[in-house]
């Protein structure tokens, strides 16, 4: 007989929500979800040992438990706090939280570049999002920002560690789906970096899942790099058979042209399913797809603009003269179709 798992009823931001004993502070605030939810930079569900990096999801833990109702002294990283019963947590309404919240963004874009305009992961970045949310108009830094020379790890891949905030995914990523790793994080305090070990390059089937897992543009695909902005593509669910990973993507298309391959993200930007090399770089065909449906994107995100709410291509775009005329139109379009 299967031993019962014990629940625990927490409530944050004064919502209730009953989740299994062991769970994270930040994982029951996703079973609610909604605006309660914390940030998290460094945290990614599928990766195991994640979390406690970059503090940007720091909570107010304003009842312990049932057992012991004392508030815990100190703001907690919620990706880290498992819950206890009873416990009361507040987020986005603490002061302390939002203070908090506002000076470790400050911390995150002390040696960040001011490059979004050229940067690929505009439109994607979840640091523009908190920069928008909680950034200072100013600066209080009056040193020289740390800056690197950008570097080839990998045929396809290009390192920007100007960009880094050092989450750590990606050395985790190449820790859990590789045999072996070559990059890793180098030095101690302020200057740490992500470097590969004696310039060795990243060489492996799965390495290019480092380019999803990347919450800024410090990894960037070199196959799709100033090609086009992110909000002007059209990302379409799409599958293959493929003998390494499961072949599930989402494809990015401007008018018939695939642009570039990605796993396909959850709500919180995780990768649902890591995808091999081969399907990432390899197979930008139309005829290498078998196309599914539009991806969902988040109507508050800028890559929902400009989107058809139906997209039922056929098998070959590149021969379908009123498609490709109804793409560009589209694109000059102020409103979306409904």
């Amino acid at each position: 007989m299967a031993e019962e798992i014990q629940k625990f009823q927490v409530s944050i931001d004064g919502i209730s929500v009953e989740v299994d004993a062991g769970t994270t502070i930040l994982n029951a605030a996703r079973q609610i979800g909604g605006d309660i939810v914390p940030p998290a930079m460094c945290y990614y569900s599928k990766l195991e040992g994640s979390g406690g990096k970059c503090r940007t999801c720091l909570v107010k833990v304003t009842k312990g438990s049932e057992k012991d109702p004392r508030p815990m002294p100190k703001l907690v990283a919620s990706c880290r706090t498992t819950v206890m019963d009873g416990m009361e947590v507040q987020n986005i309404t603490s002061p302390d939280v939002v203070d908090a919240r506002k000076s470790v963004v400050e911390m995150l874009l002390i040696n960040h570049p001011l490059d979004c305009p050229v940067c690929d992961q505009a439109g994607e970045c979840k640091l523009q999002d908190l920069g928008y949310e909680h950034g200072s108009e100013n600066t209080r830094y009056d040193f020289p920002r740390r800056t690197f020379e950008r570097i080839d790890i990998g045929d396809k891949i290009q390192l920007h560690m100007n960009r880094c905030i050092l989450c750590y995914r990606c050395v985790y990523v190449a820790n859990q789906l590789t045999d072996t790793r070559e990059h890793g994080i180098l030095y101690r305090g302020d200057h740490a970096e992500i470097s590969t070990f004696i310039e060795n390059a990243l060489d492996n089937d799965y390495i290019g899942n480092v380019i999803d897992v990347c919450p800024v543009g410090a990894l960037t695909d070199k196959t799709f790099r100033f090609k086009n902005r992110v909000w002007f593509t059209k990302p379409v669910n799409a599958h293959r058979d493929c003998p390494s990973c499961s072949g599930k993507v989402t494809l990015w298309y401007k008018g018939a042209d695939v642009l570039r391959v990605t796993a396909r993200k959850d709500e919180y930007d995780e990768v649902e399913e890591f995808i091999c090399n081969t399907c990432r770089f390899d197979k930008k065909e139309t005829a290498d797809w078998t196309l599914e449906d539009p991806t969902k994107i988040s109507q508050e995100s800028v890559i929902a603009s400009n989107h058809y709410s139906q997209f039922q291509p056929p098998a070959v775009i590149a021969e379908n003269t009123p498609l490709k005329e109804a793409n560009w139109e589209q694109l000059a379009r102020t409103e979306k179709l409904k």
